[in-house]
């Protein structure tokens, strides 16, 4: 997919700046860098306050915040997780489109929101096949529970649909009351401590994985690169 902006000055961009700051919501980086972890996605509206997973299925969700899809039920759903919650003005996440066999991505997603993970890291109820999340800490999957309502519509291929409910969704809602939690990207130093789980830690919940990004509360004292 590619990546669609839309056109805004730089007068517009000011005001908006200022009005999310009034408001408490607001992109973990607003320099024109979210979202910050890389996949196959596509963005449309930076004020929107619904993104869409297309899970297995390549479709258009015009007027989404972002869309793309989600094939694994792990590292795909943390990517999710993690550009979610970095960005305050999305209240909504629409789950659409055909599950990836074996994966079920879509259903993980949606066990996640409303179960969590168990002490083992293990989504509670996904039906998938390695539904474990390594890479999140319990304060991030907290932060998307409280922060998105997810739409479960695991399934829908009819675009117009998609659209209706992107339309219905878009301004429905004001943005997330707290700052952004920014996704941290890094890279391994050995010097660093390491946990049991072979991650390195730097305190206060945040952890680095092994494929080089973490999730850390904006403004929270954490070292950058």
């Amino acid at each position: 997919m590619t990546c669609e902006h839309p056109v805004v000055s730089d007068e517009d961009d000011r005001a908006e700046g200022a009005r999310r700051e009034e408001r408490g919501g607001g992109r973990a980086d607003e320099a024109g860098r979210w979202p910050p972890l890389r996949g196959e996605y596509s963005l449309g509206d930076p004020g929107s306050r619904i993104a869409v997973v297309t899970l297995a299925s390549s479709l258009r969700a015009p007027g989404a915040a972002i869309w793309g899809p989600c094939k694994t039920e792990n590292l795909g759903v943390e990517k999710v997780v993690g550009n979610l919650i970095s960005n305050s003005e999305i209240r909504f996440l629409l789950v659409c489109g055909e599950e990836s066999k074996g994966h079920l991505p879509g259903d993980s997603i949606v066990a996640l929101h409303r179960n969590g993970i168990d002490k083992d890291g293990r989504i509670v109820g996904s039906r998938g096949a390695i539904p474990f999340i390594e890479n999140l800490s319990p304060e991030a999957i907290d932060r998307f529970q409280r922060q998105v309502e997810v739409i479960d519509r695991i399934g829908l291929v009819d675009e117009d649909e998609i659209e209706r409910i992107v339309r219905e969704h878009r301004s429905l809602s004001e943005p997330f009351p707290e700052p952004p939690m920014e996704v941290v990207k890094r890279r391994a130093r050995r010097a660093m401590d390491e946990a049991s789980s072979g991650d390195a830690v730097f305190g206060n919940g945040v952890y680095l994985d092994a494929s080089a990004w973490l999730v850390a509360e904006a403004g929270d004292g954490a070292p950058r690169t």
